[in-house]
């Protein structure tokens, strides 16, 4: 196995040196320019419509209040952030395999997240791992303590804080009370003891984050925004299934079958019995993992993350040097085991290398940074004449219909505020016969009418609804642009119409 490991190292060393010069892409901009806002004294929901909860949004304005929204920060944030999940990996797993089977673990894990490209960089199912596995470590130390209430506390925090990120963390925390409860009555004490000290932990963070949440006004319009759009919308918009989900993603299927048959054989791998309570854990968190993806149902590779991780936990045991020993069936089959075991791990590693190959220098990283450096180069003189106009000190806005094509970054670069609080627009583009998507619409396009921006930036890359065509669902929008506004600059994926000086 050492000589797998060492490929294995190698290639997580490689990856994450050529991955020093990813840009903030995809979602990244978009929770950093919140973050942004929020350190501008925006609050969440009320002033800034998405769908996300507010935890991301605290990470990210923690960061850019405090090291600023550059892209060399947030690369080293990632890494961070990947060292941290394989050390706890490693830490969690060891005593399944032993040391140099748990960090071959780590290190696929390492491999798999860095050859998934810049868009998965700090994506939210990605930071979710250490907090499920530091609720299951809690859990385990329980059970390994005789049943012992202190690291269920910790468990329950670590998911709630969690559920604060993904509130489907709320499943495996349901599961961790439920284990913490055996694992109480296994030790003669009380399971509503154990179960409760897992769901009162869980309550602290939540708690407290949306307390800061109604303190600062934005509680209402997170209930709002929850009710009224992301459950009976956003979760039913662009859904595909769980095959899809992983099909549709290059090395899909290789990468879930290896993965998958190593986490297989570390279920009837041999483990030490004072520790067979870590794999079962690792077990429910397959499961959780596998709810995880399905429910979300987008068919966003990320999704797999949690799934992906607990995989990795349960293949330290596969590949521990006594997995097999177990099995006599016939004086060969441990030899055997190993050998396949070492088969499997060796041909994940090839798939991964490849995957990470393709990703590190993908074209459509520096396309995108050549449209964001693109948009701000145009949108400067503009600002400048608008600025130059304004009377009375009135902000200069500017108002972008795009979701991760660039617009967002490239108000970021250039700290401009826009003036709905809709940062992006494919809401606007779907179930367009329903009362609440029109009263959506009927927000954007007069909180336009109000502030008068001083450029409206249409992209042609978008969710749902790609194309300019799909400006015709909004027809209030292209009277205003058609009354106020001038086509200035005809761009690469993108149109800018700038606010008429006699408008």
């Amino acid at each position: 196995m050492k000589p797998i490991s060492v490929a294995s190292a190698l290639s997580v060393a490689y990856l994450g040196w050529r991955s020093l010069g990813w840009p903030l892409i995809h979602d990244a901009p978009l929770f950093h320019y919140i973050g942004w806002l929020l350190a501008e004294g925006a609050v969440p929901y009320r002033d800034v419509f998405d769908v996300n909860m507010p935890g991301v949004y605290l990470l990210h304005w923690a960061l850019v209040a405090t090291v600023g929204p550059g892209d060399v920060v947030w690369r080293l944030f990632d890494l961070g952030w990947l060292a941290l999940t394989s050390g706890l990996l490693v830490a969690y797993a060891t005593p399944l395999g032993g040391r140099r089977a748990a960090v071959a673990a780590g290190l696929v894990f390492a491999l798999l997240h860095l050859a998934g490209g810049a868009w998965r960089a700090g994506q939210r199912d990605f930071l979710l791992c250490v907090l499920l596995l530091s609720g299951a470590w809690g859990v385990a130390r329980s059970w390994e303590r005789r049943g012992a209430l202190p690291p269920l506390g910790w468990s329950g925090l670590a998911l709630g804080a969690g559920m604060m990120i993904k509130p489907l963390a709320g499943l495996f925390w349901l599961g961790c009370a439920a284990a913490g409860a055996l694992g109480a009555r296994r030790a003669g004490r009380s399971p509503l003891a154990g179960a409760g000290a897992v769901l009162c932990g869980g309550l602290v963070v939540p708690a407290a984050v949306l307390g800061w949440l109604g303190w600062r006004g934005g509680l209402g319009p997170f209930v709002a925004v929850l009710g009224g759009y992301a459950l009976p919308f956003y979760g039913q918009v662009g859904r595909v299934s769980i095959w899809e989900a992983i099909g549709g993603h290059r090395y899909g299927w290789p990468v879930l079958g290896l993965l998958g048959a190593l986490g297989v054989a570390g279920l009837i791998a041999r483990v030490r019995s004072d520790f067979e309570i870590r794999r079962a854990l690792a077990a429910m968190g397959v499961v959780y993992g596998v709810a995880h993806l399905a429910v979300q149902g987008k068919g966003w590779e990320y999704h797999q993350y949690p799934l992906m991780f607990f995989l990795s936990v349960l293949a330290t045991a596969a590949l521990g040097p006594a997995a097999f020993t177990g099995w006599r069936w016939s004086r060969a089959m441990p030899a055997l085991g190993r050998v396949a075991v070492l088969g499997l791990l060796a041909a994940l590693v090839v798939v991964l290398d490849a995957k990470g190959l393709e990703a590190v220098d993908a074209p459509w990283i520096g396309e995108k940074e050549r449209r964001v450096s693109a948009v701000v180069r145009d949108l400067e003189p503009l600002l400048r004449d608008a600025r130059a106009r304004e009377e009375g000190g009135r902000a200069v806005t500017v108002q972008v219909m795009d979701v991760t094509a660039g617009g967002i970054h490239a108000l970021l670069r250039l700290g401009v505020r826009q003036p709905t609080r809709f940062i992006y627009d494919f809401h606007f583009f779907h179930d367009g016969g329903d009362g609440r998507i029109q009263a959506l619409r009927a927000e954007f396009v007069s909180g336009l009418e109000t502030a008068h921006p001083a450029a409206i930036v249409v992209f042609k890359d978008a969710w749902l609804a790609p194309g300019y065509e799909r400006l015709a669902d909004l027809p209030a929008l292209g009277a205003l642009l058609e009354r106020a506004y001038a086509l200035a600059v005809e761009g690469d994926g993108y149109r800018i119409y700038a606010k008429r000086a006699d408008s």
